[in-house]
């Protein structure tokens, strides 16, 4: 027969802790708050009207000032960009000629088959 001891040290035996400072990360990388643009921007405008201060509104946010002004210059960088006029274009104007001609061919066939619904349509009135 074993010895007891043996078997409470084998009943014992867990898996290991994991240290307290990766327990606090794992904690703050599963509850991380994700902000969606739209609240980037508002968090970023209240700050811009100058109405409270940006520690003020960091606290009643929940972020970090340095993510805020990382929002700030974000956003004044996308601005300056758009004012510059540095968008970049989603076609080329070979591109939209050539989606200008496949929208009316489109067209076309809807108008085709709306006219030969309405004609099978009224056959079939003529039926009843």
């Amino acid at each position: 027969m074993f010895p007891l001891f043996i078997i409470k040290k084998n009943n014992m035996e867990q898996k290991p802790k994991q240290s307290t400072e990766n327990f606090i990360k794992d904690v703050r990388r599963k509850t991380r708050r994700l902000f969606s643009s739209e609240q980037k921007i508002l968090i970023v405008m209240e700050a811009l009207r100058g109405e409270s201060s940006t520690a003020e509104i960091c606290r009643k946010h929940g972020i970090q000032q340095a993510l805020f002004y990382k929002w700030n210059k974000e956003f004044m960088e996308a601005g300056k960009k758009r004012l510059n006029g540095d968008t970049t274009r989603e076609a080329t104007s070979g591109e939209v000629t050539q989606l200008r001609k496949e929208n009316q061919r489109l067209k076309e066939m809807v108008a085709d088959l709306m006219l030969r619904y309405d004609i099978v349509k009224k056959s079939l009135d003529i039926l009843e």
